[in-house]
Parts: structure tokens; sequence; C-alpha cells
């Protein structure tokens, strides 16, 4: 039984959705919680720290760990929630900036949303990729990027992109897609009543 119990603890896909002040809370929620609905561990860590984080809309959300307690680990994707405060504050950290940097590198899973895109743009990612983002942020993002703007999801390779909030159920369900399978996917959408 234990044995049965750890195997499938360590056949589990993981998820690291990184918070930081200003995110849009809607994009962070949803992105964590189809994800955890999905059967995929999430951490949510905070990009300063692990104390409350003020998100776009004054909702306050208290991460699980924060971005420097786990940055040495590894996980299957790594999330990016929008918001203009939180998207400006992931292109400018070294860390966001280095842990991607890893993650492109072992051509695992990169997800950002809305104005997060902005993070591949300063940490020069995902260069070449077809993307998408907030519309605001095509003029930055085209001269590096292949912009897509009719698509509320755009995947190529590795690097998954989504237009808002709107378009954040679509978002965490293509993830949830990528790393658990469709039929997954199908079914917590089912059950969310998006199906």
């Amino acid at each position: 039984m234990l044995r049965t119990i750890f195997t499938r603890a360590m056949s589990s896909k993981s998820a690291l959705v990184i918070l930081a002040p200003g995110a849009e809370e809607m994009e962070f929620v949803i992105s964590a919680d189809v994800l955890r609905r999905a059967g995929i561990q999430v951490t949510v860590a905070g990009l300063e720290n692990s104390e409350v984080v003020k998100c776009s809309r004054e909702v306050i959300i208290k991460p699980d760990a924060s971005l420097e307690d786990v940055k040495n680990n590894d996980f299957d994707v790594i999330v990016l929630p929008g918001g203009l405060g939180g998207a400006k504050a992931f292109a400018s950290s070294k860390i966001v900036g280095e842990l991607l940097k890893k993650q492109e590198s072992a051509n695992k899973i990169i997800a950002a949303i809305c104005a997060a895109p902005i993070a591949f743009d300063s940490h020069d990612i995902g260069l070449g990729k077809k993307i998408t983002s907030y519309p605001a942020f095509k003029d930055q993002l085209s001269t590096k990027f292949k912009y897509i703007e009719n698509e509320s999801v755009v995947k190529d390779g590795n690097f998954i992109t989504s237009r808002g909030p709107g378009t954040a159920f679509d978002f965490a369900l293509k993830i949830a897609e990528e790393l658990n399978g469709a039929d997954k996917a199908k079914e917590v959408a089912k059950a969310m009543l998006l199906a």
C-alpha cells in the first residue's frame, strides 16, 4: 500500500505558479485551481517571499513558499499569471530569468498569460516562437516573437501563452492537457461545466 502511494506521488506532474504583487488574481486562481483539479501538484511561490501578496484587484493571497525556497526544485511547468504589476516584476526579476532559462534548456513547459509574456522578452527566452498576450503588448512582443492575435491560447513547442482573464480557463486546460492528457483536461472541463 505504501509503495503504491509513493509510486503515485513520484509519477505526478508538478507545476510552479509564481505570484507577484499586482498579479491578475483571476488568472492566478483559475490556473492553480484547474491544474490541481487535473491532478497536478501545484506549488504557489511568492516572488518576493512567502508573505501574503496583494493582487491587482486587491485580493490577498498567501503563497505556499517563497520562490527562493523552491528555486532548485524541478517542475514540469512554470506558470506566470498576468497583471501588469506582476508581469513587470517577473520581467525585472533575476531569479525568474534564471528559472525560465533553466526550464527552457530542459525543454519543459513555460506558460504565461496576459501581460506576463513580457518576461520572455526581457529574459530572452523563446525567441522566434509563436506567442500571444494581452493586446496592448503586441508591439513590444512582435519584434522577437511571431505574434498571434486570433487565438485565445497559443502553443509553440514547450511555450504556452494566452490573452487575458477571459481566456484563463482555456489556458489552464491547455496546460493540463499537455501534462496529463486530453482526456483528463476534458474530464476537468466537463466537471466545471465548461464542456
